[in-house]
């Protein structure tokens, strides 16, 4: 039931996301509370806008989490893409989304939940980039109860 609910989920995500527009893909696949003790695999679909928002190189971003415990995070932010040398990419992001805790023993408190991400990329190609991302999920202090969790991902982006 697990596989098929992380299944359904990334479907119904990637199915949302209009491929006509300008943007990029991201699949990541990672370590949920890769630090604690309610490990689980971890499994990102996200877009990335190529339009800019207030500044250069600040986007919109969206997305849906999912991972082997049946844990969703579906929401989106804003991202600053950060091109430091010719290939490599420094992409902090925040944004909220709706958090369902599924069968873990990790409740993370509120179905309200932030996401704080610091991601290096580097580029391989014009289209395509390898990155490595610490992202961390809190409700900030919403919910009686913050535990918080830290997810470690390895992203491909592919731009469109």
């Amino acid at each position: 039931m697990k596989t098929a609910h992380l299944i359904v989920s990334l479907v119904i995500a990637a199915s949302s996301i209009s491929l006509s527009q300008a943007g990029t893909l991201g699949i990541a696949a990672g370590s949920y509370d890769f630090d604690g003790s309610h490990s689980a695999a971890d499994f990102r679909l996200e877009y990335e806008a190529d339009s800019n928002i207030w500044l250069d190189n600040l986007k919109p971003w969206a997305a849906v989490q999912a991972t082997t415990d049946g844990t969703i995070w579906l929401g989106g932010g804003l991202l600053y893409d950060w091109q430091f040398t010719e290939t490599w990419h420094l992409k902090p992001s925040l944004g909220a989304g709706y958090y369902s805790r599924g069968s873990s023993d990790l409740d993370l408190g509120h179905p309200l939940e932030f996401r704080s991400q610091l991601e290096i990329a580097k580029d391989i190609n014009d289209q395509q980039s390898l990155g490595l991302a610490v992202s961390h999920l809190s409700n900030a202090d919403l919910g009686n109860e913050n535990p918080g969790v830290e997810i470690l991902s390895v992203y491909w982006h592919y731009k469109f």
